[in-house]
Formats: C-alpha cells, structure tokens, sequence
C-alpha cells in the first residue's frame, strides 16, 4: 500500500510539472513552481533552443517531456500540422497533418486552439473543424471527425479557438453545431458523438467546468448567451443574454465565491451571481472591456486586460476598478493581449508574456503593480506559452523557443 501510495504521489507530482492543456494544469493560469529564486529579478534567462515553425495563433503545450504546437505551412496549402519537439533539445519528434480549407477566414495565419494531452494521447481542434485523436508519443492518428460535414459544426469569422477539454470519457468541443450543439461530446477512445447541448452558435472560448453550489457546470460562453450546461448530458441549467458586436466571446470567464465574471470587448464586463438562477450584479460597458487575455484572481481582485487602459485591478464583488498600468506592460493596440499566469500566487508574484514577445515579471495587488524584470524572448506573439518547472516554451509564427529562467536544482 506504501508503495503504491508513493507512485500515485509521484505520478501526481511529475504531471503537475507539465502544461498539459489550455493555460497550465488546471486551466486557470496557475503555474507556481518550486525553487523560485529570490533573486528572480536580476536573473538573465537562457536561451535552451529554437524550431522553426510556420504560422499560427495556438497556445504551447507540454506533457512527458515533449513540446506540441499546430501551425499551417504556407506549402502545400489547405493543411494544418500538429508538430512534436523533444523538451530539452527541441529536435522535432514527429508530426502530422490534416486538410484544413480556410477560405477567406479573417487573421488565417494558422490554427488557434492548444493541443490537450493526457494518458499519452493528443486531442486537437483545428480552426476550420476538424478534430483529432493522436498517440501523443508517435503521431499516429487513433480518429479524426470532420465536425463541420459529420456534425454541421458552423465554422465562426475568426475560425474554431476553443481548446479541447477532457471530462472522465469525454472531449468537449465547442463548435456550435446546428441545431443545439454548442458544445458537442464525443467519446474520447472512439471519437463518436456522446451527446450535444446549448443553443448557441460558437464562440471563440475554451469551456470550462466549474462546481457551484456542489454541482458540477460546463460554462460555454458564446455570440449571444453565457451557457450552464451538465457536462454529465448536456441539457441546459441556465442561460444569461449576452450578445456579442461580431460575436467575440473570447477571453476566458472567471468563476470564485459564486460569481461569474465574463468581459468583452464591445459590451464590456459582467458579474453574475450564482444562485437557482444568474442575476446581475453589476456590469460595466465602457471601462472594463477584455479581449483575448484570460484574467487572474486573487484575495477578492480580479487582474484584467482592458482593451484601452492596460491591465487593471477591480474588486470582483463591487466592480470597483482599483488602478490601471496605463498600457506598459503591454503595447497600447487596437487588440491588446497578454498571456498571464501566478508564478507564486501566495505572494502575488505573476509573469506575463507580451504581445512584443517579453516575458516579464511583476507582483500584483490591490495598490496597484511593481513590474521587477523585463526580458525579450521571442517575436510579436498572442499564443499562450507553457510554463514547466524553470522553463518557458513559447511561440511566434516563424519559431518556437525554449528557455531556461533560473538555474535547475
């Protein structure tokens, strides 16, 4: 019994240090890795290795030692590629493509999604439908579903964004099939359709399961509603209105002490509290509005990417806004990003990768922000890197980089 106690400790702890999915290990922005150094600041990175890569928007992910990413080459056209690098050295390991037609599909450099990993297996949504089911060691396709002709999946401007999420049997994606198929289930040994739920057409966010009140939600927020649905079936909890100027339901929504917060672009952000039924309790339309950065949460503040004033500090309970960066953490643009995680939570400590391809270093709180080190690693980029351990992996549309940020133990 001790031993098998320690394997499964071990087996915890070893997938805890990868990045296995869409914004870490339990898709919130929680990094938190041992042996941070106190000296973080003043601590140059090294850079480990680079891969050319082609064009694409998808977030890094890694498992088992192995770095995974989708791009689309330029040659042959129509295709995308998932593509497989080895952790410490970068050599590519394997990869794969599919038919991919984007037609005049609005910022088509590439595929959005991130690769979710888990058991060894690959699950993969491309940006104009077609999802995948790969060992995740060699490439071989176990299953491929058209979602679009099998399933009459509607492809969305922008294209399909929302990572893969895996629930016990399930991969969940949210691909607005028509009709009532918002977000499809199919079983995730055979690829076929488990059941499909909500009304809405897709958005561009990842659904995410939340546990309210002791239930268990899949929150699926598109074009013109945010959606509970039962992960367990499918069927529809509740609904709240939300439509969306060219549907940009983008950036993730945060759920903590029974509220859902949910910011957009055009119609700003929203706060709804949970009980038999979402109510309002505040919103604001003109000075909180995200975009694509998923925000950060800790001891009542909420860390947000307002698409005009930079990144700011609001009290979730009240929507009081606390500060502002006045854009420096991030270049002042007409779509603004950053990729934000907890380096120590406890403390407040964040990292941040830049719409410039800086990684930076800063330390959050109510009063405001204290940015402590700056570093240029990579090119103009809004794909979310992985964080694993004391390394980044990160990308542009030409390279995908490694680096190492303190010293290994």
């Amino acid at each position: 019994m001790k031993i098998w106690l320690f394997l499964l400790a071990f087996t915890q702890l070893a997938s805890a240090a990868d990045w296995p999915r869409w914004r870490g290990p339990t898709g919130d922005g929680r990094w938190n890795p041992e042996h941070v150094p106190a000296d973080l600041a003043n601590r140059a990175p090294e850079q480990l290795w680079t891969a050319d890569i082609a064009g694409g928007y998808a977030g890094v992910t890694v498992s088992e030692g192995r770095v995974y990413v989708l791009d689309r080459p330029k040659e042959p056209q129509d295709i995308e590629r998932i593509l497989c690098h080895a952790e410490d050295s970068g050599k590519l390991l394997w990869s794969q493509t599919w038919p991919a037609v984007y037609g005049r599909m609005d910022y088509g450099t590439g595929p959005r999604s991130s690769v979710t990993l888990q058991d060894g297996i690959a699950y993969v949504l491309g940006a104009a439908g077609m999802a995948l089911c790969l060992d995740a060691n060699e490439g071989k396709i176990l299953w491929q579903v058209d979602m679009v002709k099998k399933h009459g999946a509607q492809i969305p401007t922008w294209g399909f964004a929302a990572s893969p999420v895996l629930d016990s049997n399930k991969v969940l994606l949210h691909v607005g099939a028509v009709p009532g198929g918002s977000v499809l289930a199919l079983d995730k040994g055979s690829g076929q359709l488990l059941w499909r739920g909500g009304a809405d057409l897709a958005g561009y966010c990842t659904p995410e399961i939340i546990t309210h009140a002791g239930q268990r939600q899949l929150i699926a927020w598109g074009p013109e509603h945010i959606q509970s649905l039962n992960p367990e079936t499918g069927a529809t909890l509740w609904t709240y209105p939300y439509k969306i100027t060219y549907g940009v339901s983008i950036a993730q929504p945060l759920y903590r002490d029974g509220i859902l917060l949910v910011s957009g672009y055009w119609h700003g952000t929203k706060a709804l509290r949970l009980d038999v039924e979402p109510t309002l309790l505040w919103e604001n339309e003109k000075d909180m509005c995200g975009l694509m950065s998923a925000p950060l949460f800790k001891d009542g503040i909420v860390y947000l990417l307002d698409k005009t004033k930079g990144l700011q500090g609001i009290e979730l309970v009240t929507g009081k806004i606390l500060w502002s960066d006045a854009n420096t953490l991030t270049p002042k643009d007409r779509n603004p990003q950053m990729s934000l995680v907890w380096l120590r939570e406890s403390e407040g400590l964040a990292a941040l990768l830049n719409a410039s391809g800086e990684l930076v270093y800063l330390r959050l709180n109510a009063e405001g922000f204290n940015e402590l080190a700056r570093h240029q690693i990579i090119g103009k980029t809004w794909a979310h890197p992985a964080f694993v351990g004391n390394r980044i992996y990160a990308r542009s549309d030409t390279a995908l980089v490694a680096w190492r940020l303190w010293p290994d133990q």
